[in-house]
């Protein structure tokens, strides 16, 4: 497992959790929760929805910067899908979990999985949002995409993932963030990350340290740093790049071990459990 000392890490004991976030859309806007329950995917309902193109391929900010520009809010039983700068499109409504109708197989990154179908009011609202043919597809409980498949010792008990990019987990901490703005000319907000968990108490960079931990007494495990890549330098609430490549090119001068630059700790964690903000997170 790579592990890079950035300094030795703040008494645990004062180490809480302090946001919670989850992503049901792939891509799209995050939500803030008081708490969550974890299940082998990681937190309940992250990153279970994934919008496809007409290859069947999945599409995200790298290429599709304008999908920073729809917002995902809570509703019964499911969520809302609002275009922040779109007030002619009515809000869509998705629910938690698609119904077990149509399937197709989709491609993410180098795994084809199959996945269920949305429906045909969501697929020609995100086309007409993202201004292009897509389609909305759900990740059901029976398949199977595993962590770093070619990796195993990235990932000994088989943990699963859901359309996240390659792990059920990423933790950042506020104090490597205010580390990172303190060298800004503008500061940018958590949000540009796109984390799970995100920490408070700990010193700035320690994280990437850390080889496990404890939330509320339940086990999680680290794996590595995050290399990070383009989003970071999109704003989430206009999508407008910024054009000197911040905060890229800060993170770049004292975060790239081995040519990926860092920013946050993928980590994996049990099958079960709740969590709330607030938490004890305990190291070792």
């Amino acid at each position: 497992m790579p592990f890079y000392l950035y300094g030795m890490s703040a008494s645990s004991s004062a180490i809480t959790l302090s946001g919670i976030f989850i992503y049901p859309v792939k891509s799209l806007g995050g939500i803030s929760l008081p708490a969550a329950e974890l299940t082998p995917r990681g937190l309940r309902h992250d990153r279970r929805w994934l919008i496809v193109d007409a290859r069947n391929r999945f599409m995200t900010q790298r290429e599709h910067a304008e999908m920073a520009l729809l917002a995902v809010e809570p509703a019964y039983n499911g969520f809302l899908l609002r275009h922040r700068q779109r007030p002619e499109l009515l809000p869509l409504y998705m629910p938690f979990e698609a119904q077990p109708d149509k399937t197709l197989f989709v491609t993410i990154w180098d795994d084809m999985v199959w996945a269920w179908r949305g429906t045909p009011e969501a697929d020609a609202w995100l086309s007409e949002a993202l201004g292009q043919p897509c389609k909305l597809v759900y990740m059901s409980d029976m398949v199977r995409r595993d962590v770093e498949p070619d990796k195993p010792e990235l990932n000994p008990a088989g943990t699963v993932v859901s359309f996240a990019d390659g792990y059920p987990y990423l933790l950042a901490t506020e104090e490597s963030l205010a580390k990172l703005n303190a060298q800004l000319e503008e500061p940018v907000p958590m949000n540009r990350f796109r984390p799970n968990l995100v920490v408070s108490g700990a010193l700035a960079d320690a994280e990437l340290s850390w080889a496990g931990f404890s939330i509320a007494g339940q086990p999680f495990r680290s794996v590595r740093g995050c290399g990070r890549c383009i989003v970071t330098t999109i704003d989430q609430a206009t999508a407008q790049q910024n054009p000197a490549g911040e905060p890229l090119r800060t993170l770049a001068t004292y975060r790239k071990p081995d040519r990926k630059v860092l920013f946050g700790q993928n980590v994996t964690g049990p099958a079960s459990g709740r969590i709330e903000v607030g938490d004890a997170v305990v190291l070792g």
